[in-house]
Parts: C-alpha cells; structure tokens; sequence
C-alpha cells in the first residue's frame, strides 16, 4: 500500500505545480502592503518627489492645512508622506491655535463619503451568502421603505444611485435619534422614478446601512469591525473615534451651525453625527496605510495574507459598470470608475475610486495594479475652501507618470491606452510614435544611454509635428514623460 501511494503523491504534487507555474496571477503570492523602492516595482523617483511641490502649493494655497499621499503599486508603498497641519485652526476666519498639530503619516482622517465603499462591501459579504438577491426590492427587507412610490426601489439601484432618491436632506435639524432619521429617510419621496436617473444621493446609501442591520443584527459599525477592518488587521480605522485618539485625528471644520465649534475626533458630516457617528453613507475614520491594505485586498480579489474578505467572483462584480446606459456616470456596485475630475492620468475603464466630501480620495488601477491615496482635511476650517479636485488629479498624474515614464515599452503602452481613448486621432500618428519608442526600447535594452537620449529627444521632436493629432492633455503627458526618461538615462 505505501508504495503505490508515494508514486500516486508525487504524481499529484506535480500536476499541481505545473497548473501554478502556468498559471500566472495564481502562481505569484498575493502582495501584502510594505514598503520598497520605487524601481523595485518598475517605477521612477523623480515624478514620485515632484509631488511634494504640489501637496507644499495646496496647502499654501489654503486648499487643505495638510495632507498624507501613499501611492503603491503590487502592494509596494513607494510614496508616503505628510504635510502641513493636522490641527492648525480655532476657526473659520483662520484664527490659528498656539501650538498647532503637525501632520503624520499615521494621521487618522475622517473619511466621509469613503465610508460608502465599506457599507457596500458589507452588503456584498451577505449578498454572498445568500440573504439576498441584488434586484430585489428594499422593501422585502425594510417593508417601511416603500413609503412614497418607492415600492419598486432595489438594492442594486440603491448601490449604483439609481433608486431616484434625492442627494441629501438634512437629517441633522429635522430628528433627534438615530431610529427617527432611519425613518425619514425612508418615508423620504423620490426626485426621479427608479432606474432613469443617476444621482448621487446618501439616502442610497444610509439605507444600504439599515440593510446590513436588518440582515446581521449588528450595528454598521459592529459588522465592519468583525467581518472587514478587523479580520484584515486595519487597527486605525473605526467609527466614533475614541477621545484618546484625539491628538492623532485631523481636524475638520468649524461648525457653529451644530454649536460644536471645530470638529475634532467627530464625524464631520451632520447627519452622521445625528445618527450616533455610525452611518452607510459617512463616519468611517481611518489612515492611508489601512486604506493601502484595503485596496489591496481588492487587488487580491478579496484577499489579505490569507484572509478572505469577498469572494473573487463578487470582488468582479464590484468591478463591473452596471451603468452602460448613463454614460460618463460609470459606477459598479461600490465604486466610481474612471473617473478623470479625480483619477486624473490614472484613470481608465476599470480604474475605481471614490471621494470623501472632508478632502479624502482614493483610486485603485488593477491594470497598473496601483493605488493613489490622498487625505486631506480640506474643511479645516471652513468647507469653502477650494476644491481638492485638481490635486487629486495632479498626484494621479504623477503617479501615472511614474510608471509610465519607466521605460520606452511602458510609454508604448501608455500611446497605445491614449490611441483606444481617442487622444491620439490618427493611426498612422500613433504607429509612428510606436514604432520611434520602439527603438528606443532597443538602445535601453543594451544599455546604450547616449542613443536612448538622442533618440528620445526625436520622440520628443515627433510629437511636436504630430501635436494637431493628439489631444492636449495627450501631448503634454507625452513630452514630460519623455523628458523622464532622458533624465532617467542622463
């Protein structure tokens, strides 16, 4: 008997190997969150260090008085820093406090709308085990919600901001518990019939909440805390932030509409204040490196050093546009996707992201497998200050440029993704502009450097008699990254 079973063994042993090594994604280990050189991950320095300028102008500029960017790519954190002030200000005419708190990479941020991400992703943990169907109605859970025509109303339309509900109403003036908001939102009417419209809107989303509830019975942020933040060791995030805490927290804005004068260690948004801190739509508090882990989970097909969060067939449906027929609107079932007016460079058909309204983004790019994350507390002190959007898009760019510019083949690719965009217009514009890197790509792989920036410096010239035929935005990427190259080369 043992010795027909050691040949059986080995014989199985090495189908198996061979299926892993041919396998490809399955073969590697799934990347954990750590950090490592920029090149170890074929990235350059330069495009990385640039964004210190423009986190340093931000926060000059009083866009925000502070930020923490990570950007890491195959788990590989190649950029983190902090800037500026995490607290700086008594209040909304800029008064500043006697000894301000300095930013810290592990600065806790509020991160608003981003809360959003890990109530669907609650949703989807008990979609998978079979509580219920995404086209069923809400009512069949909530039998209260389908007050007001919104019998109809599924949890799909309310995970993709289709069910016609109104962007907000001010929970925080007009009830006094967190049962009489979970009522008004739903005896709240319709702005459009179900299905025909996108608005964003967090009555979506704080009903999303109310199903975990109802489904669980636990608390959102019991069920976030033992089934996601928890089980993936993101010890730094968390609702209601203890008070112990508080020298770590950003601070946000200074509200004398609540009478709670600079809002600090609380959840920033009313009406999750109004609702005890805990909502599906804002209160979620947590730092750039749990975020980076989260992503990364996603990028993992929800999976963290060995735990599962989703399963890799629901982590494709979070993926998925489910919303063809509103174009520009693209949003899967937790997150936006691509997104330009934040993603920047970045963006691409499966690029996700979502932003927080505190001054919070994050974007996931699977096909650089990729992760930008920007924190700010650009409500501190007063939520007009100017929108964060063009520096969100300015490090996505930099980011992008930085493994983009890595190389003449990557700079294909990159010609290649604008020409399927329609940014480059002419096809014999964008051959042509292949076939110069490919050379390029020649001299680089035999190390010939002086060829490489000669050669370059032609792309560069290239561009400029092929500029009618490119997009601005398109030409502009082009020559900074070629002049990343040369200077990698120099």
């Amino acid at each position: 008997m043992k010795n027909k079973f050691i040949p059986t063994t080995l014989a199985c042993v090495l189908l198996v190997s061979l299926f892993v090594a041919g396998s490809g994604k399955a073969a590697a280990s799934a990347p954990i969150v750590q950090p490592g050189p920029a090149d170890s991950v074929q990235m350059l320095q330069a495009p990385l260090d640039e964004i210190d300028d423009v986190m340093q102008q931000g926060i000059n500029d009083k866009y925000m008085a502070g930020s923490v960017f990570l950007a890491a790519r195959n788990g590989t954190i190649v950029k983190e820093d902090a800037y500026g002030y995490a607290a700086r200000y008594l209040d909304n005419d800029f008064t500043e406090m006697e000894n301000p708190v300095d930013m810290q990479t592990d600065t806790i941020f509020d991160l608003a709308s981003i809360t959003k991400v890990f109530t669907a992703t609650a949703a989807m943990q008990l979609y998978e085990q079979g509580a219920f169907n995404l086209d069923d109605p809400v009512a069949e859970y909530i039998p209260e919600f389908a007050q007001n025509g919104k019998a109809d109303v599924t949890i799909r339309q309310l995970l993709t901001h289709t069910s016609g509900f109104p962007a907000w109403i001010p929970l925080y003036q007009t009830t006094d518990s967190r049962e009489e908001a979970y009522a008004e939102v739903f005896a709240a009417s319709l702005d459009h019939k179900p299905g025909t419209h996108y608005g964003y809107s967090d009555l979506n989303m704080i009903t999303v909440g109310a199903l975990v509830e109802e489904i669980s019975g636990e608390r959102l942020d019991q069920y976030i805390e033992e089934n996601i933040t928890d089980p993936l060791g993101m010890t730094d995030t968390m609702f209601n932030p203890p008070e112990s805490l508080q020298h770590r927290v950003a601070a946000t804005e200074y509200q004398p509409q609540t009478n709670r004068g600079i809002v600090w260690g609380e959840v920033h948004d009313e009406n999750a204040w109004a609702m005890d801190g805990v909502a599906g739509h804002a209160g979620l508090f947590s730092t750039a490196q749990d975020l980076a882990v989260f992503a990364q989970m996603i990028l993992n097909d929800g999976e963290y050093e060995g735990t599962r969060i989703l399963e890799t067939e629901t982590v494709e449906k979070m993926e998925t546009n489910q919303l063809p027929k509103f174009p520009g609107d693209a949003h899967s079932l937790a997150w936006e996707l691509n997104q330009d007016w934040y993603m920047g460079a970045l963006s691409g058909p499966a690029t996700m992201g979502h932003t927080g309204f505190t001054g919070t983004s994050i974007v996931i790019n699977p096909e650089k497998e990729t992760v930008a994350i920007l924190l700010t507390n650009k409500v501190h002190p007063t939520r007009e200050a100017p929108s964060t959007n063009p520096i969100r898009q300015a490090v996505a760019g930099k980011t992008a440029d930085a493994i983009n510019a890595w190389s003449a083949s990557t700079m294909t690719e990159l010609v290649e993704d604008l020409a399927a965009e329609g940014k480059i217009s002419s096809d014999e514009t964008a051959h042509a502009l292949k076939v110069h890197l490919n050379a390029v790509s020649h001299y680089e792989d035999k190390g010939e450097a002086d060829k490489v920036i000669k050669h370059m410096e032609g792309f560069k010239n290239l561009l400029d008699h092929q500029q009618e035929n490119m997009a601005e935005d398109a030409y502009e990427t082009l020559q900074t990254d070629a002049d990343y190259v040369i200077g990698k080369w120099q």
